[in-house]
């Protein structure tokens, strides 16, 4: 299992956190360090049966910022732009094979254990 987290994010480390206490030590990505190449957010994006805008924080001053709310952008664009701009990712994300949750609420987890 792979983990996309963020160690400032509450709801990343109560993610973390649930899968430890089931035992599984998941390969812990700091995105916003080592963010995913546009190749693995696009396969993180088919396991979780999600469009690149559905996985963007639209909350985020960024998003705001860049003006994305106006923009039609296309699936590659909006893979691109959150590569360039980790912030935009919803977190944490869970992985696990070809299945993926989003921890929003943390025990979306228990759906890959």
């Amino acid at each position: 299992m792979k983990i996309y987290h963020n160690p400032r994010c509450s709801k990343s480390r109560q993610s973390l956190a649930l899968l430890q206490e089931a035992g599984v030590q998941p390969e812990v990505i700091e995105y916003l360090e080592n963010p995913p190449t546009s190749e693995e957010l696009d396969t993180i994006l088919h396991a979780l049966q999600m469009e690149p805008t559905e996985l963007m924080r639209k909350g985020e001053g960024l998003y705001k910022e860049l003006g994305l709310q106006e923009k039609q952008l296309t699936r590659q664009q909006a893979i691109d732009t959150m590569v360039q701009y980790p912030l935009l990712i919803e977190r944490p994300i869970i992985v696990k094979g070809e299945r993926a949750v989003v921890g929003r609420p943390p025990e979306n987890v228990h759906q890959l254990l």
